[in-house]
């Protein structure tokens, strides 16, 4: 599943210049039984099968690098996976992704081997795989280098907490429909306030759950604004 992944785009120009490194492990090479077996069925009756603690204890403690690496276990009931969360993990020199799969883990991994449980988002995946690529992926981008222009990143959806603001490119206009003529003022401070402010709108509109606890005085008029815009309708 990981030859496609890395074999493009970023992930693979960051990979040929040793900005990153990315290692996959079979946890079936870390078994000790003849069928190689990395699961069993749940105590209790339940339906599925969970991954046994053994070969997922044995794979991280051979991998990882040094005692203090972060252990992050891919499951629906973790952090949710974030922006913040990916810039804090690029600033370690490794980090381990257990990926699960089936009905799940053995909670002694959970309470005893992984630093901490993140989920990608509110739904299951038949396995932790896609889980993983899209925290890898998310992650490189904050490593230094691997984007070419990384002024870029900072201009990010959710690097500030904020929706990113609408871009544009040629041609100016295309079936009756114009690109902001700000943008074409030269006067960047003024484009850096518009940009500023339809980021804003685009978050109070679609993510208001990240305006909240914000306090700068730009951001804490804007609902204001918008009950004002409304009334006038």
């Amino acid at each position: 599943m990981f030859e496609g992944f890395v074999s493009g785009g970023i992930i693979k120009r960051g990979l040929q210049k040793g900005l990153i490194e990315i290692k996959v492990h079979n946890l079936r090479d870390f078994t000790t039984d003849k069928h190689r077996q990395v699961d069993d069925r749940p105590y209790g009756g339940e339906e599925g099968m969970v991954f046994k603690p053994e070969p997922i204890f044995a794979a991280v403690e051979s991998v990882r690098q040094a005692e203090g690496t972060p252990v992050y276990l891919l499951t629906p009931q973790g952090r949710t996976f974030d922006a913040r969360l990916a810039e804090e993990m690029a600033r370690h020199p490794q980090i381990v992704l257990i990926c699960g799969r089936y009905e799940g883990v053995d909670e002694r991994v959970a309470e005893h081997l992984a630093t901490e449980e993140i989920s990608i988002g509110d739904y299951v995946l038949t396995g932790g795989e896609l889980a993983a690529m899209v925290v890898v992926d998310a992650v490189s981008r904050f490593v230094p280098r691997v984007v070419g222009k990384e002024e870029s990143v900072r201009h990010d959806s959710f690097f500030e907490g904020l929706l990113d603001y609408p871009q544009y490119t040629r041609p100016r206009e295309f079936r009756g429909m114009k690109v902001p003529q700000i943008l074409f003022s030269g006067d960047h401070q003024k484009i850096e306030a518009w940009r500023r402010k339809k980021a804003l709108d685009k978050t109070l509109e679609r993510r208001p759950d990240l305006l909240a606890g914000r306090t700068s005085p730009e951001e804490k008029r804007i609902p204001d604004q918008k009950h004002n815009e409304r009334n006038k309708r």
